[in-house]
């Protein structure tokens, strides 16, 4: 029973993934290789950042909110909007297979990383704990960050968006400090579980809203004529 309900946790924080590589369009592209090469880059970048946050940040005391350490430990996650521009630079084709792959890819590793060791530690045991089931939907909220983020950056490097690079560097810059906002909702606001996941979502659909619509608004014309 409990590895059933293991199955049911990574099924629903990886069948998203695998709807969007398969009905995006993207295995129609071969940009497999290139999607592995998306993760590799995510650990390169991750073992980047463990390295600066280990130099700069040794022995912090984690049980104590400080809205500036964190800050300045979360501004480290800059690596991470650095890698997504690198991996769409390594991608040929159209526009939108760009993000979408340097997006999943990125979203598969952290999938990988940082959700799917503790479900298998953690939803093979003993008693049902719905945290699983919260990390599985986070992971699914993750997935739509991460191409959003990537999408931005993509619509961020153009040359023909320069009337709304205040509002793209201002979505970014939220998109990045996601998990500083989300500490302040909990320690000033005492969020739940529940309803950090809800604040999560909400906030995800609305930078992916706003991204979609700067992408079709700033690249219709692009999109034409490239078809």
């Amino acid at each position: 029973m409990t590895f059933l309900h293991f199955i049911n946790c990574v099924g629903l924080a990886s069948a998203p993934y695998f709807i969007t590589y398969k009905y995006a369009g993207l295995a129609d592209y071969n940009v497999f290789w290139k999607y592995i090469q998306t993760v590799f880059l995510y650990l390169f970048v991750q073992f980047c950042k463990m390295m600066v946050l280990a130099t700069f940040f040794p022995d912090m005391d984690d049980s104590k909110f400080n809205v500036l350490i964190e800050f300045l430990k979360i501004t480290v996650d800059l690596g991470d909007l650095i890698g997504l521009y690198i991996a769409m630079t390594q991608i040929a084709g159209k526009c939108e297979i760009k993000y979408l792959v340097a997006g999943v890819g990125w979203a598969s590793a952290e999938l990988i990383m940082t959700k799917f060791f503790p479900l298998w530690n953690g939803a093979r045991g003993s008693e049902f704990d719905w945290k699983y089931i919260q990390m599985s939907l986070d992971s699914n909220i993750t997935l739509i960050q991460y191409i959003s983020t990537a999408l931005l950056i993509y619509l961020y490097s153009r040359n023909d968006t320069t009337r709304f690079t205040k509002i793209i560097t201002f979505l970014i810059a939220l998109c990045c400090y996601r998990p500083l906002i989300a500490d302040i909702l909990i320690h000033t606001v005492g969020l739940g579980s529940w309803s950090l996941i809800l604040c999560k979502a909400v906030f995800t659909a609305f930078i992916g809203l706003i991204s979609l619509s700067l992408f079709y608004q700033t690249g219709s014309s692009y999109l034409k004529s490239s078809r």
